[in-house]
């Protein structure tokens, strides 16, 4: 997604993408890519079902469920990398994972893992995400090492 919505924007683009689909309106075509990630997830259904009750909830840790937002939004971030091929190769490292497991949702899961762990190690020790992280981690997922030439980082691109 282009903007920087907030957690109950980016939760209500969900639940609205959900609701016209449901009620058959027309999507835009990021909507027609959300509703084929919330197809993707029956679990889910409910939660979307009901926004007056899950627009404000809180999945932490402690509570033993992954956030559901958050899971579908990384959908949503891996689908958007791979229309535009960024970071660079990541469409068909996705390939080839999805060829292996003949299973592209499975091969997003792997990915997502990936990108939680990029993330995650950014937003631990500082500054922004690490590109070779990400993509070194994808790689492994195939069995590959890490790529010869490093890639710059886009937070350390000079202008």
């Amino acid at each position: 997604m282009l903007f920087n919505p907030s957690r109950q924007d980016a939760r209500r683009f969900f639940f609205d993408t959900w609701s016209k689909s449901k009620s058959g309106q027309p999507l835009s075509d990021l909507e027609q890519i959300v509703l084929s990630i919330l197809i993707d997830h029956p679990e889910y259904h409910p939660i979307l079902e009901n926004p007056e009750a899950f627009l404000e909830q809180e999945w932490t840790p402690d509570m033993g469920e992954s956030n559901p937002f958050l899971h579908l939004g990384l959908h949503v971030a891996i689908a958007e990398q791979r229309s535009i091929d960024q970071p660079f190769g990541i469409r068909a490292l996705y390939a080839q994972l999805a060829l292996r497991h003949g299973d592209e949702h499975r091969a997003q899961h792997e990915i997502m893992e990936c990108l939680g762990e990029m993330i995650w190690h950014a937003q631990r020790y500082g500054g922004g995400p690490d590109v070779n992280r990400y993509i070194s981690c994808v790689r492994g997922k195939l069995g590959m090492g890490e790529e010869e030439q490093p890639r710059v980082n886009p937070n350390d691109a000079s202008d």
